[in-house]
Parts: structure tokens; sequence; C-alpha cells
């Protein structure tokens, strides 16, 4: 199970880096690269379709999770992303309150976030 869930956290990470980062990729390995991520075939499907062995869909996709790896590393889009997205699901959380906030605390904490949101963009 702990297994499964790791699968799933690490096509969820390789989807997000292919989405920010996909077009800084050849034709060829942008092509390999979504089939295996975002279309879920096996090496031997997409090798078969490519006309290329499972060895070289398998080093394609290496040497294409090392360059979205170091794009991530250098440019951060994707943790800013995920930062942004978090701060905006505790503003959904904490409007969710709005109608028993009667100090108005709710209303500084959401210009707060909001704040953090704007500098971070």
């Amino acid at each position: 199970m702990i297994a499964q869930v790791i699968d799933v956290n690490e096509i969820l990470k390789q989807a997000l880096l292919y989405d920010f980062y996909g077009e800084l990729l050849t034709g060829h390995q942008k092509e390999i690269y979504g089939q295996f991520v975002l279309d879920d075939l096996s090496l031997g499907e997409i090798a078969k379709e490519a006309g290329i062995s499972r060895q070289g869909v398998h080093d394609i996709i290496k040497r294409c999770n090392l360059a979205l790896a170091g794009y991530e590393e250098k440019l951060h889009l994707v943790e800013r992303f995920m930062s942004v997205k978090k701060k905006v699901e505790r503003i959904d959380d904490l409007l969710d309150g709005y109608e028993s906030d009667k100090d108005g605390a709710l209303l500084q904490e959401v210009r707060k976030i909001s704040g953090e949101i704007i500098e971070e963009l």
C-alpha cells in the first residue's frame, strides 16, 4: 500500500514537471515522456510505437526525469505553484468560517495570505 502511495506521488510529480517544463524537451523526448507519464503506456508499448527498444525508451525517460528535475532546481516554478495553491486553499478554508468571524481576525488573515501570494508572483 505504501509503495502505491509513493508511486502515485511520483507520477503526480512527473506530471507537474512535464506540465511546467515539457516544452523545453525535444519533440521526440516530449512525445515519449508524455506517453509514459500522461498516457500511462508501458515501456514496451511506447517502444513498439516509436520503433525503438525498451531500453531506448527507458533511457529517454531517465534523461527527461533528470532534465525536468534540473529545470525545477534552477527555476522553482512547481515549488512556487504548490506554495500558491496551498495559500489559496487556506483562504478558501478561512472563508468557510467567514460568517462566524465577529472580530475581523479572519479578514486580517485572508489579507495576510493574499499579500504573501502577491509577493510570490
